[in-house]
């Protein structure tokens, strides 16, 4: 399958995804000022990608399986507060539409992904 995480397409996806939200981020003074805001959406958009490397890194296709849930949740969390921040307007509709759009993508492929694995026999090889 995959020699290493990082070249996990759902990870790749997430990165960028990640980088994303960053350059949102830095761009908008009104939204750094809300720090607590700010630090809750960085934190459930790495724990995305790191969720996603901490998966690959265990024995099991199970326990990979259980990682990317835990990633699915996250993106979860990423949407929500994608809409904290367009009702606030901390960000323009076309921010959170192409924002929402790539974490809707991501949340389906870690999906489609954990499905696979499950599918799989446990352990990897």
């Amino acid at each position: 399958m995959y020699s290493r995480f990082e070249d996990v397409p759902v990870w790749q996806e997430s990165r960028k995804f990640v980088n994303k939200v960053y350059n949102v981020l830095v761009r908008n003074d009104k939204l750094r000022r809300d720090f607590s805001l700010v630090d809750q959406l960085k934190r459930a958009a790495y724990s995305i990608l790191l969720n996603i490397a901490e998966g690959f890194e265990r024995s099991s296709n199970k326990e990979f399986a259980n990682f990317l849930n835990i990633a699915k949740g996250s993106a979860g969390e990423v949407r929500s507060i994608l809409y904290i921040l367009l009702d606030n307007n901390y960000i323009s509709k076309e921010d959170f539409n192409i924002l929402n759009t790539e974490i809707l993508t991501i949340s389906a492929h870690l999906s489609n992904f954990r499905k696979f694995l499950l599918s799989k026999s446990d352990y990897k090889k």
